[in-house]
């Protein structure tokens, strides 16, 4: 008789629940989310697994593909997808969680989850950590404007070689703001060194990637949004259409219709938000900076015009996502005058 599993990964211990096919219980445990433990356990299970399903989190791509190598037939569900199937759950424990699980591959009643490949994973690990840096070197600088203008001191624009030397020369005096401006210039000396060898790491991965040298060859598309699309689509032969890259990245409006009531909002925000921003930005530079985007750009500054500019971005960042796809299958440069 075939059989399903359901993986409920916490940090340290998952709980798995094998069902037969007419949905009974066949086996409960709690196993260490350590991909040799678990390989282990339904090797030792002596039962014939169908397919084992786990939620899509922070250790499932790690543990998917340690079965996956294995030989166990394993699908990645996506995690919404599960919280509303167990929304009816009165009582919520790892345990039922792992139930559900079972039930929802045995039922087939599930949305899998690409699961992306080491190389996507490692490219997605460095454009995180850059941003992370990014935006903590950011924060250090708004830090030292904000104390100092709570004392009259006001430090303005200034370019980012002369920030220090502003700095600097404000506090001079004055112990106490000296000692602090010290402090955070140390850190933001250590933060900028840090990300300026993310930026030529991140950059000489890109120059050396066939694929998005191809789409930085679209207007709006640099370095950073081609890596983070490439990174994000892994494979761009899971998607049947290139129509379906928008509404995968969350930038197509939502919809609720029931009898007379029909109601279109705003776009769905699901899928990758960093992929989503990426995009979003490109659309922004295409429409706010002396870009050449041929017919691309002249058909969002007609939309712009009757619909607003914000929604004129949003409707060019999911036409670029469609672009993108399409010239990456294609294997084709974009063409200004065919977009």
């Amino acid at each position: 008789m075939k059989h399903y599993a359901g993986l409920d990964v916490s940090l340290e211990q998952s709980s798995v629940c094998v069902v037969a096919r007419d949905g009974k219980i066949v086996r409960e445990a709690k196993v260490a989310s350590e991909p040799g433990e678990l390989v282990s356990w339904f090797g030792e299970l002596g039962l014939d697994v169908e397919r084992i399903g786990l939620e899509a989190g922070p250790l499932s791509q790690w543990l998917y593909a340690a079965l996956k190598q294995a030989g166990y037939a394993v699908e990645l569900i996506e995690t919404r997808h599960v919280h509303a199937a167990f929304k009816t759950m009165p009582v919520k424990t790892d345990r039922k969680d792992a139930r559900g699980i079972a039930q929802l591959v045995r039922l087939g009643w599930l949305r899998p989850v690409h699961c992306k490949t080491l190389s996507a994973q490692e490219v997605r690990a460095q454009l995180t950590a850059r941003k992370c840096v990014q935006q903590k070197l950011h924060d250090v600088e708004m830090c030292l404007r904000g104390v100092l203008r709570g004392f009259g001191l006001k430090v303005g624009k200034v370019k980012k070689s002369e920030f220090e030397t502003r700095i600097r020369a404000l506090v001079a005096g004055q112990a106490t703001l000296e000692g602090i401006a010290e402090a955070l210039l140390s850190v933001r000396a250590v933060l900028a060194r840090e990300f300026g060898g993310f930026e030529r790491r991140v950059y000489r991965m890109a120059r050396d990637d066939a694929r998005v040298r191809l789409l930085t060859t679209a207007p709006g598309v640099a370095s950073i949004v081609a890596l983070t699309y490439v990174s994000a689509i892994d494979e761009p032969s899971r998607f049947k259409s290139s129509k379906m890259v928008g509404p995968h990245f969350g930038l197509t409006p939502k919809r609720y219709q029931s009898g007379e009531t029909d109601f279109s909002g705003r776009i769905s925000k699901c899928g990758d938000k960093q992929v989503r921003t990426a995009l979003f930005e490109a659309a922004n530079t295409i429409l706010t900076k002396p870009v050449k985007a041929g017919a691309l750009k002249s058909w969002a500054m007609k939309l712009a015009k009757r619909a607003g500019m914000k929604k004129a971005k949003v409707a060019l960042a999911r036409k670029l996502a469609v672009i993108l796809h399409r010239m990456w299958i294609d294997g084709t440069p974009f063409r200004a005058q065919q977009a």
